[in-house]
């Protein structure tokens, strides 16, 4: 199928190395002409260069700069038919370390350029009465150590997913997200940690040595292509061999207790009776809460 993307055009910002540089290299290698998006010019020049596509340093955190990028993709290709929101920036401190510049830093690339991007490319590809949206979201959103801020952002990104998707459907445009797992700097880096102790056999990263950033790139070509008609506000996740569904039922049946009038004294009875065994694993090593690790014991 290397034909598959043939005439539609495509921008990739966070394309300079690891799995925006795979993405880069998948979509041109089936037909799209991609606008390779890196504040760090020389690598984006690097990857457009490799793929025959068109280098862009603008910066995602400024609506002007965004404004820029997506006029850059229209200008020299005519059109915009999908944008892979995947700059970001990775952050780790503790809650009680962390900096206010640094937390403003990350959530203004990670959050507010996604947002921005969004709404520049949306206003395009409604014109056009169509196009496609991926956004990179992160396991991180589900709880790991030391990366509270980081973590936000991709929960956030995973709320605009389901929340745009309603919006854009009536203009034809599909908005995914995804949840990529995979050997980069980033992982790299997470990987010499020292992680709290896990409630599950299998730690968090494991296998991801074998995981290079290629393997990845196929989902993104495939949620940009007419082969993922019909598929909107989904989140998936993806590591190169399993691909997953994360479920997302707002309505599903929780458990719950019921009272005609609740007061602190009848909560705290909920919460040590039939609530209790029902409170839920957090992070992604699934660690339990205190009360249901002593009943284990």
């Amino acid at each position: 199928m290397t034909g598959l993307l043939d005439g539609r055009a495509v921008v990739v910002t966070g394309a300079g190395r690891g799995l925006g540089r795979a993405y880069a290299h998948d979509l041109a290698a089936h037909g799209a002409r991609v606008v390779v998006n890196d504040v760090d010019a020389a690598e984006a020049r690097t990857v457009a260069g490799e793929i025959g596509g068109v280098a862009s340093s603008h910066d995602v955190s400024d609506p002007a700069q965004v404004d820029a990028l997506m006029s850059t993709c229209v200008g020299a290709y005519g059109r915009l038919d999908g944008l892979v929101n995947n700059a970001g920036l990775y952050h780790e401190a503790l809650p009680w370390e962390e900096d206010p510049a640094a937390i403003r830093r990350v959530v203004s690339v990670n959050v507010l350029g996604s947002l921005l991007c969004q709404a520049a490319a949306g206003k395009v590809m409604r014109e056009q009465g169509g196009g496609a949206i991926v956004n990179a979201s992160s396991g991180g959103m589900f709880g790991f150590p030391a990366v509270s801020t980081y973590a936000a952002t991709k929960g956030a990104l995973a709320a605009l997913t389901y929340s745009s998707a309603l919006d854009f459907e009536s203009v034809g445009v599909r908005v995914n997200a995804i949840s990529p797992m995979a050997l980069t700097r980033m992982t790299e880096h997470a990987l010499g940690r020292d992680l709290a102790p896990s409630t599950s056999d299998k730690p968090p990263l494991a296998g991801i040595e074998d995981k290079p950033p290629e393997r990845i790139a196929p989902l993104v070509t495939f949620l940009l292509s007419d082969l993922a008609d019909g598929i909107t506000g989904q989140f998936f996740r993806f590591d190169g061999h399993r691909v997953s569904v994360v479920t997302t039922n707002a309505f599903a049946d929780h458990p719950s207790v019921v009272s005609d009038q609740w007061d602190v004294a009848g909560l705290a009875d909920a919460f040590r009776g039939p609530l209790a065994a029902k409170l839920q694993p957090y992070g992604v090593e699934r660690r339990l809460p205190p009360p249901l690790r002593r009943r284990i014991r």
